[in-house]
């Protein structure tokens, strides 16, 4: 399946994705232990008693697959991992790695009982999943060297590490790969409450000025996304520095939204375009993916990705065999009546 491009999202600024913008904020205020780490209750808890008992044997962490929406922390975790077992964490990417070279020259790196992150694991190809899986059961890996009749084999051994692989795709993921995962962990997308405190913690860290009830707006709007939410606060900061006395309050909040036409909900413009246009250009619906994307003008793998996630999640949005519909909400939330006029 094609990929959500990073031109597709770089101006959306509620894309759960990491725009360019994001990575030196992000890096500054990602919690460094469990107990900084805020939400995911139930992945916490598992994975403290997992890490526990790994360093109790002296062992390596079974091999670790976290999946979820993206946007949730799921490299945060990786490194978490890293330091509560206090060893080194190497970082990179299911595409970074596209000859078993490079994967040999990652593994033959690591020390002992170091921790190896492979972000986007769905997009490994299958030659060099074939490599990773002796990797990964036996730590070993098995190198051909040459080609045609003079090509022989080699075993290379090596340390003993924790595979952490992280996906917004776990259904990509094949049968053999996925099985090798000891620790299965799913992120959730978090609560109004949860996401309040992330920006509380944020905002201190980044030494801006932010009242309780701006965090929780900032918080119902941010889509239950922690990096959408640091990236509202950044912005919101410097309407807060221009418009007001540089706090953020919840009035500033509304105003500095409303201006980059986020509404109450989450919903952008794109968002809102989409809903409009099954309404009022096809009746409610129901109306193909591809059709809709060309008469809002805007990548069908953008709609399915990025917009119909949440919104099928708000109740605003069907799939049907026949195609994408509105729902009864969405017509409320855009004050449209049901035979296509605005409501009052």
């Amino acid at each position: 399946m094609i990929e959500t491009s990073e031109f597709d999202l770089e101006n959306r600024l509620v894309a759960p994705q990491e725009i360019k913008d994001d990575s030196d904020f992000d890096f500054s205020l990602r919690p460094k232990t469990l107990n900084e780490y805020i939400g995911q209750e139930k992945v916490k808890e598992n994975l403290s008693i997992y890490i526990e008992a790994a360093r109790n044997r002296g062992e390596p962490l079974d091999h670790v697959l976290l999946y979820g929406p993206p946007g949730l922390g799921k490299t945060t975790l990786s490194a978490i991992i890293a330091h509560e077992l206090g060893v080194n964490i190497r970082i990179t990417s299911g595409p970074a790695i596209e000859k078993p070279g490079d994967l040999a020259a990652l593994l033959s790196n690591l020390s002992e009982n170091d921790v190896l992150f492979i972000d986007e694991i769905h997009r490994l190809s299958r030659s060099i999943e074939e490599v990773l899986y002796p990797a990964l059961e036996d730590y070993a890996l098995d190198i051909i060297i040459g080609k045609g009749p003079a090509a022989r084999s080699i075993r290379i051994d090596l340390p003993k590490f924790t595979l952490v692989g992280a996906t917004t795709r776990a259904g990509q993921l094949t049968g053999p790969l996925r099985d090798r995962f000891g620790v299965i962990l799913r992120l959730e997308l978090y609560s109004h409450e949860e996401l309040c405190d992330i920006i509380m913690r944020s905002a201190v860290i980044l030494g801006i000025a932010c009242d309780k009830s701006g965090a929780m707006e900032l918080a119902k709007r941010s889509r239950g996304t922690p990096r959408i939410a640091n990236r509202f606060l950044k912005r919101v900061r410097d309407f807060a520095e221009v418009m007001g006395n540089g706090k953020i309050t919840e009035d500033i909040v509304k105003i500095a939204l409303d201006r980059m036409e986020v509404d109450d909900l989450g919903l952008d413009s794109l968002d809102k375009r989409m809903l409009t246009m099954i309404i009022k250009g096809y009746n409610g619906g129901p109306v193909g993916l591809e059709t809709l994307a060309s008469a809002i003008g805007e990548e069908s793998v953008t709609l399915e990705d990025v917009c119909e996630p949440y919104l099928m999640q708000l109740g605003f949005l069907s799939r049907t065999p026949r195609g994408r519909c509105a729902t009864a909400l969405a017509y409320k939330h855009l004050g449209i009546l049901q035979d296509g006029q605005f409501g009052l």
